[in-house]
């Protein structure tokens, strides 16, 4: 389906935006600590993206140092639920199925009638030759969503590559306008090997996404240089998460792009474009 003509229009704004600039504004708003300042961020967000606050650890909002604070917010205990079949792959993120299925020879589907290079994506040949026939799934993360980001199976990690590029926004519209979307933009890489194989995590940056934070390396900036950065990890020193842990979130909005493992067969027949889905719902299984 050809986008609309006012996708183009909005692709176009977007480049004449100083994303950078606005991320850097963004990210000192997002963390004052003012009680009159942040009280109100998050109020006007709650009313504004109808966020559902009872399943938050703490009271909204004075219970938050920060709207950043209360954005990177935990749940309550029990809230998510994890699928605790050992062959389940389970879901990462709260948000919507964007787009999911198989890669076909390191081609993955970005919009109707637009694919996208796996190589790209990764910033990685070889492990993108690996995955070149995968499962992989887009989820898109929208404002009112839980950020948090999960396992979906157990992995140790390998190498984290955080690739400097644009801050499009990764709405539908914006993917159905702006080919190469996904690799275009600055991005987080995260290999993984587990008992199924290797896969990996892409965590997408957008429009005033001004860092993304994991368990490993903490808050990851955009380096001033404007180059890669790769931290490739030896086994001693190699952090293994477990399936449904917590590894990361992005300081505001994005998307995460799922790509493996190797063992992977099939997603569930139940999954579709558009589907919302939770973390800890079963995607598909694994063969170890």
């Amino acid at each position: 389906m050809p986008h609309k003509p006012t996708d183009k229009i909005i692709v176009f704004l977007q480049r004449l935006i100083p994303a950078r600039i606005l991320g850097r504004l963004f990210y000192r708003l997002a963390r004052n600590e003012t009680a009159w300042l942040k009280n109100g961020l998050i109020r006007g967000f709650v009313w504004l993206f109808d966020v559902d606050t009872s399943e938050a650890a703490k009271a909204v909002p004075d219970g938050y140092r920060s709207f950043n604070d209360f954005f990177t917010r935990t749940l309550k205990a029990g809230a998510r639920v994890i699928d605790g079949d050992d062959s389940a792959l389970v879901c990462p993120a709260d948000g919507t199925i964007a787009q999911l299925g198989r890669a076909d020879d390191g081609q993955l589907v970005q919009a109707k009638g637009m694919n996208f290079s796996a190589a790209d994506l990764l910033g990685d040949a070889e492990l993108a030759t690996e995955l070149a026939d995968c499962l992989f799934a887009t989820i898109y993360l929208a404002p009112y969503n839980y950020h948090r980001l999960h396992m979906p199976i157990t992995g140790t990690l390998e190498n984290s590559i955080f690739i400097p590029g644009k801050l499009y926004s990764v709405n539908a519209r914006t993917a159905a306008a702006v080919p190469n979307l996904y690799a275009l933009n600055e991005r987080l890489v995260c290999q993984f090997n587990g008992p199924a194989g290797r896969f990996a995590m892409v965590l997408v940056g957008a429009m005033n996404v001004a860092s993304i934070s994991t368990v490993w390396g903490g808050e990851i900036m955009p380096p001033a240089d404007g180059l890669p950065i790769s931290t490739r990890f030896n086994s001693a020193a190699a952090p293994t998460l477990a399936k449904g842990e917590y590894m990361g979130h992005f300081n505001m909005g994005s998307t995460i792009v799922l790509l493996g493992p190797a063992g992977a067969s099939t997603w569930g027949s139940d999954l579709c474009s558009g589907m919302t889905v939770r973390v800890g719902q079963s995607l598909a299984r694994v063969e170890k």
